[in-house]
């Protein structure tokens, strides 16, 4: 039977995903059906030319997705009215939180047919001992409620087990919520290329935003220690410093930028270059991750990771004896996560195991082509 196109509009809280994390899930949409996005405003015009290459139809917003602003919120529930009465699409997509929540409840106005939000990671609403108020995490948990309130074409889509298991125990969902639960964004192996680590002049690297809950101190303070000792092992960070609830404080980020201690590169479009450069990959995070993508691109990569036993970082490593791809630290623990830092230091070999392992558990759980038609099964697309 010929399968109908589909109308498909995307909705996120930031364009710098849409091409690294949903970039071949787009593919595959695009192959059978047509797809649109409703993203904030696209800065980087090659971003816009690759999307508009591909057959991807554009809608911009003002929105902000890591702080709250009433005015901005409303207008961006009008904005995306205003675009699914235009667009009338058959399924609505929306992932990170404003959006599922926004969105979800909006795209229910419209009557649209199939709703499928993605939570990829619950993030601070969901973490114990974060700024935000308790009243105010109470709201945002009873918005999401009300916004995933169940209907016959609704579908859930997380991350990890942990984030099913909280929100069923905080009353969000119930068991019978058609809830799905898929390897993280996925990796493309054809894209993040296998190669060996350099063992003998060793360097960590460090990528994210550059917010506490990531574990910025942390990193930053276990190198401190490690080059009192081992002066010559290169530790080195690449991330935006952008305005957010919980952005590192700016005497931390003045020690960063000074190069006494870590090399910051800022924010850089193509991560391979740095990754390939890097013995070790750490991510020391205690966020409510859905499965870290600087993770999965180091694994697929090839590189030895050392991450938090945390939620979504925890799925990454792999501790089995035959296919070892890292070390599991507590959170907020530097002198842990130092150890396991001089672990390699003391055990280079480890670094090239550790990596050909991550490479096959990348290729046997994480592999974006699996993901995405998992993806597109749910998406009934």
């Amino acid at each position: 039977m010929k399968h109908k196109r589909k109308k498909i509009l995307i909705a996120c809280d930031s364009y710098r995903t849409l091409l690294g994390f949903r970039g071949k899930l787009m593919e595959a949409l695009l192959e059978n059906n047509e797809v649109a996005v409703f993203t904030p405003k696209i800065h980087h015009e090659d971003i816009k030319i690759k999307l508009a290459n591909m057959g991807v139809d554009i809608y911009e917003n003002e929105l902000n997705g890591s702080n709250v602003s009433i005015f901005s919120d409303l207008a961006y529930m009008v904005r995306l009215f205003q675009v699914i009465r235009q667009t009338r699409p058959d399924v609505f997509f929306p992932y990170t939180l404003k959006p599922v929540i926004y969105g979800s409840f909006i795209a229910k106005i419209c009557k649209v047919k199939h709703i499928v939000p993605m939570l990829t990671g619950l993030g601070y609403n969901f973490m114990n001992g974060n700024k935000k108020t308790p009243l105010v995490k109470k709201i945002v948990r009873g918005m999401l409620k009300f916004s995933l309130k169940q209907n016959d074409q609704s579908n859930l889509i997380l991350q990890n087990k942990d984030d099913y298991d909280t929100l069923l125990n905080q009353g969000i969902i119930d068991k019978e919520y058609n809830t799905h639960v898929v390897n993280g964004s996925g990796v493309d192996l054809s894209y993040y290329l296998f190669s060996r680590p350099e063992h003998e002049n060793l360097s960590f690297l460090m990528i994210a935003r550059l917010i506490n809950a990531k574990g910025i101190r942390e990193y930053f303070d276990a190198a401190q220690c490690i080059r009192l000792h081992y002066p010559y092992v290169k530790f080195k960070l690449i991330g935006p410093y952008d305005d957010n609830i919980d952005s590192i404080d700016s005497d931390l980020y003045n020690k960063i930028i000074s190069g006494d201690v870590i090399e910051y590169l800022g924010e850089v479009s193509d991560v391979r270059p740095y990754i390939k450069a890097s013995s070790v990959v750490v991510l020391p995070s205690y966020y409510g991750e859905g499965i870290p993508r600087c993770l999965l691109e180091a694994m697929a990569m090839g590189r030895a990771i050392i991450t938090c036993d945390s939620v979504g970082c925890k799925e990454t490593v792999n501790l089995s004896e035959n296919l070892q791809t890292g070390f599991l630290v507590p959170v907020k623990n530097v002198k842990a996560l130092t150890d396991k830092i001089q672990h390699f230091i003391l055990h280079p070999d480890d670094t090239m195991l550790f990596g050909k392992n991550g490479r096959e558990y990348a290729r046997r759980k994480f592999d974006v082509n699996k993901v995405n038609k998992h993806m597109l099964e749910i998406l009934q697309a």
